[in-house]
């Protein structure tokens, strides 16, 4: 069928309210947006649905939460009975219809005879992970669209490890959905009488004792805050999200005393009000959390986005300002104090490894080197992280003391497999104590380690591309790429291509192919004569390509202009290219 005919499919569909029918009819004439609509289902990836929220069948609502949950279960129960008996966990965060996506999922679950553990409210990604692991459930899913804009919601799925759902099961997903019909094909029970029979279990306080019990482990330097517990002062933001409850508490364990939490944004709220995105990348989020510490006279501000995953950091310089510490400069930040301070207490493993993305900076690299660690490289996303980190102990190769990559993500200890803002915000703020007992802000910190290291920088920027179109242009900006590389970018010579879709580095020189061990994603990177490197990824959730250039130089302003100069040829040879 066309596009069109899902649509008329869709309108006479009994399975559809008459609200959900009165939205499509109020679209008829609108031929661009049905088919923005209905020209495909959502892709299911390994990080499973993102989109927006409307009726539709390439949107987020409940007939495609329930046909992806219908899929999943198929998928589950193949595994075998003893497998499906261990349930699933189920989460959601403070998003626009999230809970009723996440009572639709258990319910389905339920409906095929799966046992469901689901929380009795709304509870940060990283718990999720740690009940799927803590419960030894199959699988797990977690509804949440993490940072996105207001609109989007998703559908995240994890395995048994705790990670998301690896490449094999998220094909197999994908291939259930495209067997079973989306209205027809669903098996469902109803949710009281799902709890009444106790197929479906609610988790509440003792899971959060249990998960905050972990986190708590993993503080180093206890005597680090206490000495300075009196006088320092620190801003939180949840940005309306999920760490309103965990975080503070988390802090408060650690021995903060003066933790002072934008009220305004303690709220919980779907629509997100006081931001225009809940993103603690950028900057303009943080207006009122700055507002606040002002007003308190704090010198470390801490936001976590709305499901909790990511973490983002400001500090007061010398002069007063309060300025963003970026997420690869809070990754070599982090991983510098966690070596120096289990160095200090006599708690650094043999052989320590510290993981990185292949788009987060070659700063951690050096770093990790510089002190005796193995620094490795992964694909972006920590179920990439999760896996490598399993792989190197499981084979006795080395303990992994810290993940990170530079969207903000941070992941620590044994007991979750993704991104975890909770145990992030406790470590950073033991880091800041400690370097305000050395009579150091972070900001100072960084200046020191950037004098130590080198001058690294870094720049990334977003090529959006919304719609059919953006989708379109996407491919094919990847496809010419590939076709036709560029020889050099901002007039300086391309040395060396890395096509991390088929593992292939290229002498641009001389053509010779040789093969490296990470491959099967839609990567691209030129390495340049200067030293300068450049990589395009598609994103995998959201319709843009990200353009991320690093460089090291003899300082600041050198490193700088290098990056910007890179960047500025990059976006305009790309778009040049996609017109």
């Amino acid at each position: 069928m066309n596009y069109r005919d899902v649509y008329e499919a869709w309108l006479a569909s009994p399975a559809l309210s008459e609200a959900e029918r009165a939205e499509l009819e109020a679209i008829q004439g609108d031929e661009k947006e049905i088919e923005g609509r209905f020209f495909a289902p959502l892709e299911f990836g390994t990080a499973g649905l993102r989109g927006t929220m409307c009726t539709g069948l390439h949107n987020m609502n409940i007939h495609v939460v329930r046909h992806a949950t219908q899929a999943f279960a198929e998928v589950i129960l193949e595994e075998g009975p003893q497998a499906a008996a261990r349930g699933v966990a189920v989460c959601y965060d403070c998003r626009n219809h999230s809970q009723e996506f996440a009572r639709e999922t258990a319910c389905v679950m339920a409906g095929n005879g799966i046992p469901v553990r689901i929380f009795e409210s709304l509870r940060p990604t990283p718990e999720l992970s740690f009940a799927v692991r803590e419960y030894g459930c199959i699988a797990g899913v977690n509804v949440t669209a993490s940072h996105n804009p207001k609109e989007y919601n998703g559908y995240k799925v994890y395995w048994q490890d705790g990670a998301q759902l690896p490449p094999q099961h998220a094909g197999a997903v994908a291939k259930k959905m495209a067997e079973l019909d989306l209205f027809t094909s669903i098996r469902r029970m109803d949710y009281d009488e799902a709890v009444k029979a106790g197929i479906i279990t609610v988790m509440g306080s003792e899971t959060d004792e249990k998960f905050l019990a972990q986190v708590m482990g993993q503080a180093i330097d206890r005597e680090a805050v206490a000495r300075v517990a009196g006088s320092f002062k620190m801003v939180y933001t949840p940005f309306h999200g999920t760490g309103y409850l965990l975080i503070p508490e988390a802090l408060k364990r650690l021995g903060m005393k003066h933790v002072f939490c934008v009220p305004e944004q303690m709220v919980i709220d779907g629509g997100f009000p006081t931001v225009a995105s809940p993103n603690p990348e950028n900057p303009e989020g943080f207006a009122l959390a700055v507002e606040l510490a002002r007003q308190v006279g704090a010198d470390f501000i801490l936001g976590s986005d709305p499901d909790a995953d990511r973490v983002g950091i400001m500090v007061r310089t010398a002069g007063g300002d309060y300025v963003v510490i970026s997420g690869n400069q809070t990754g070599v930040l982090l991983l510098d104090y966690l070596i120096g301070a289990k160095r200090r207490t006599g708690t650094m493993p043999e052989r320590p490894v510290a993981l990185k993305t292949i788009v987060t900076t070659e700063m951690a690299r050096k770093v990790a080197e510089v002190n005796g660690l193995k620094c490795f490289d992964t694909f972006t996303g920590f179920k990439f992280l999760a896996e490598k980190k399993d792989r190197l102990e499981e084979a006795g190769e080395g303990k992994v003391i810290f993940s990170y990559e530079e969207s903000y993500g941070y992941m620590l200890g044994d007991y979750v497999r993704d991104k975890d803002a909770v145990t992030a915000a406790m470590a950073l703020t033991e880091m800041a104590a400690w370097y305000d007992g050395q009579g150091m802000t972070l900001y100072d910190a960084l200046q020191k380690l950037y004098e130590k290291y080198g001058y690294y920088d870094e720049k990334t920027i977003n090529l959006v591309m919304p719609g059919l179109d953006g989708l379109r242009k996407m491919a094919a900006l990847m496809s010419g790429l590939r076709a036709d590389p560029p020889a050099e970018i901002a007039g300086v010579k391309v040395l060396q291509r890395k096509d991390y879709q088929d593992g292939s580095v290229v002498d641009a020189g001389t053509g010779a192919v040789s093969r490296m061990e990470l491959t099967g994603s839609n990567v691209l990177r030129y390495e340049l004569s200067d030293g300068t490197s450049l990589i395009v990824r598609p994103s995998g959730t959201e319709p843009k390509v990200k353009v991320y250039v690093n460089a090291v130089a003899e300082n600041h302003e050198a490193s700088s202009a290098l990056t910007q100069s890179l960047l500025d040829a990059a976006v305009k040879f790309m778009n040049d290219n996609m017109d």
